[in-house]
């Protein structure tokens, strides 16, 4: 039996989960979150082939106490009383409590804006869409992360190095993990990538030992 240590990229995590599943409430993400990770510990027949070490999640606190700027109705954003920030905050508290769950926080860098979402800049320069058609919903706030990569790699090397586990399951479309990947094989450790279905670039193939997304379609909890 495998002794298996889940990683989570948060960020990737929340953006795929809701392009597969739609739109949840925090105590939901975080209810279908575990159930995701927990079925990777069984095979096809449900039989039970996996020990869990841990699953660490990687994410960044929300920012507070700021506001920021919005171009359409061109009033300051109060971050803090936004519904994001308590979404994700919920949400968080929520992972904390559960068990076998470890949070590695980064933190969001300051320099934080919002801008048109990527489908909605590609209708205005189509001319599909005009600026007078604009709604709030047609912006998201953006703010790069801090430290949240480095952390998963350290972790991934830490696991590999003391021998923690002997197989790492990475939840994660990114290939800037294939150092630390390559680094966990060369340490004996069993590689699974899970990109939840999303296409993933060539380079990725050549440094893991596997690929598995786990369900699909909307799953009931």
């Amino acid at each position: 039996m495998a002794h298996t240590a889940i990683l989570v990229d948060g960020g990737f995590y929340r953006k795929r989960a809701a392009h597969l599943w739609g739109k949840k409430s925090a105590e939901d993400r975080a209810k279908e979150l575990n159930a995701y990770c927990l079925a990777h510990l069984r095979d096809k027949d449900g039989v039970e082939a996996r020990q869990l070490y841990r699953i660490f999640y990687y994410d960044c606190e929300p920012i507070g106490h700021r506001s920021v700027y919005h171009p359409l109705t061109k009033k300051n954003v109060d971050l803090d009383k936004s519904d994001t920030y308590a979404w994700t905050l919920t949400f968080l508290n929520e992972l904390r409590r559960r068990r076998k769950f470890a949070l590695r926080l980064g933190e969001l860098s300051n320099q934080a804006c919002y801008n048109l979402r990527p489908e909605i800049t590609r209708k205005l320069m189509a001319g599909s869409l005009s600026v007078q058609d604009l709604k709030e919903e047609d912006f998201m706030f953006v703010a790069q992360q801090k430290g949240v990569d480095m952390r998963i790699g350290i972790d991934i090397s830490s696991l590999a190095y003391k021998k923690q586990v002997n197989q790492i399951i990475l939840i994660s479309g990114d290939s800037d993990f294939v150092p630390a990947a390559k680094l966990a094989r060369r340490e004996g450790i069993d590689f699974i990538l899970d990109p939840m279905w999303a296409d993933i670039k060539a380079d990725l193939f050549e440094h893991i030992d596997g690929l598995n997304s786990q369900w699909k379609k909307k799953e009931s909890q």
